[in-house]
């Protein structure tokens, strides 16, 4: 299982998980996400980079102008006092607004071992208005299940083990995989893999399309732009049989977490 996130500390042997990445691991040269194209002002106005030491290692989505939800595993053992978040900008490293993060707060029901439940709040510092470029996520209704084609975003890397990251926020759309059929691949893969009514998958059966390390945390968000889950975990990135995982921010518990931490 692999996080989508650049923090060494959160690796798990074997599977992606939407990773966040360590500072400085790597470059700041390339494009990123698997298979995706570059994303245009408007398309994600509530994309933030979360950062550490300056550098980008999960995304997140602003609810409100002192809010963001994130992936849980992009939370755990991490210290407010060192994190900022980049907002307005599809260049992570500079431009819109830089916020400190005051507080974190990870779901109660959080599994590391699993993520199920992977899903965390950041409070901030000070307030980020909307804007010509910032806006706020719509989140998914309570009980909603994702269908269709979805699309994510973030400042990940463009390949399995990929050693940069794109400066600029690229997508990439891909078609939700039914939960059973998700998790029948998962077991084939390792029985000890779980695909919880709390996540829900999207990929291609062929691969080549997906989130990747950088990416966890980030937004997914289905053709009206509700903000349907953040990315979480995947056996590498873009596999055959193997689709991305995220957190299904329509779970009923999950949706009562944020709504209560607004």
């Amino acid at each position: 299982m692999a996080f989508k996130t650049l923090l060494t500390a959160l690796a798990v042997p074997a599977v992606v998980f939407g990773a966040a990445i360590p500072p400085n691991e790597f470059s700041t040269q390339g494009t990123q996400i698997v298979g995706g194209t570059a994303a245009a002002a408007g398309d994600f106005p509530f994309i933030v980079s979360l950062q550490q030491s300056g550098s980008h290692f999960c995304g997140g989505s602003l609810l409100n102008a002192n809010t963001v939800v994130t992936a849980g595993h992009c939370a755990v053992g991490q210290s407010a006092s060192s994190l900022s978040v980049r907002a307005g900008s599809l260049n992570r490293n500079s431009g819109g607004t830089l916020v400190k993060v005051s507080s974190i707060k990870v779901y109660s029901g959080f599994n590391q071992n699993t993520l199920d439940g992977d899903v965390a709040i950041f409070k901030l510092a000070t307030s980020i208005p909307t804007s010509s470029t910032i806006g706020y996520a719509t989140l998914a209704a309570s009980g909603s299940d994702p269908s269709g084609t979805v699309t994510v975003a973030g400042w990940g890397t463009t390949s399995e083990g990929g050693s940069t990251l794109p400066v600029s926020l690229l997508k990439v759309s891909v078609p939700v995989v039914a939960r059973a059929t998700c998790a029948s691949q998962y077991k084939a893969l390792d029985p000890s893999y779980v695909i919880s009514t709390n996540m829900f998958c999207a990929g291609l059966a062929a691969g080549g399309k997906d989130s990747c390390q950088g990416d966890s945390g980030g937004p997914i968000v289905d053709p009206s732009k509700t903000l349907i889950g953040v990315v979480s975990w995947g056996e590498g990135c873009a596999e055959p049989n193997a689709p991305g995982v995220y957190t299904r921010l329509g779970s009923a518990a999950l949706r009562s977490f944020l709504t209560s931490n607004l």
